[in-house]
């Protein structure tokens, strides 16, 4: 994958609209978009067809472009393109399997826990194992947990998640700033503390 030195020249022509830059960009992502989707079907137990991936890599590079590259604008560098665009498109494909297979057949066959720690470690790039995403996640409020879950695992937003869970859709955007630092220093205290020796 590109470095985070190469995205951003990349970025930089596409928002300058430099000729070949788009085309750059799709066959720098479209494998990785790709993979994906097949992933993220894969975990919810869906077979796609290859019209249906075509369509929703379209979908896909269609939000990339969509208001001017808004998409990549909103890029501030935290994470590699390729993470950033992860996200963008398991989430869309989220929503357009929900819509396409049915909102129930979505959240029925959603992943089990271990599953779902596999699907967010792209993501938590910071975090060195599965299970230590899982204790990071349990230290959370069971309420404030599945509203984490919700948002980040299953993309929904937070309009989704306010009629889901019955709560103001303007204390989410805080509750998940909170939950962020909560886990950003459990992380850190983890990293911290010195392994214990253990007498033989």
């Amino acid at each position: 994958m590109p470095s985070l030195l190469d995205d951003n020249k990349l970025i930089q022509r596409c928002l300058s609209h430099q000729p070949g830059a788009w085309n750059d960009f799709v066959d720098t992502y479209l494998n990785l978009i790709y993979r994906v989707i097949h992933h993220t079907a894969h975990l919810r137990g869906l077979t796609l067809r290859p019209e249906d991936v075509e369509d929703l890599a379209s979908d896909v590079l269609l939000q990339v472009v969509a208001n001017n590259y808004s998409a990549l604008r909103q890029f501030q560098g935290r994470s590699s393109l390729a993470t950033y665009l992860t996200v963008i498109c398991r989430r869309s494909c989220i929503h357009l399997l929900a819509r396409k297979f049915g909102t129930s057949a979505i959240f029925q066959s959603m992943p089990n826990s271990a599953q779902a720690m596999e699907e967010t470690e792209e993501d938590h790039h910071d975090s060195d194992s599965l299970e230590q995403v899982h204790d990071l996640l349990t230290a959370l409020p069971k309420n404030v947990r599945e509203v984490v879950r919700l948002h980040y695992l299953v993309g929904l937003s937070y309009e989704e998640i306010s009629s889901r869970m019955g709560i103001p859709v303007n204390s989410i955007g805080p509750l998940l700033s909170r939950a962020r630092q909560k886990l950003r220093m459990k992380l850190q205290a983890t990293e911290e503390t010195p392994p214990t020796n253990v007498a033989s």
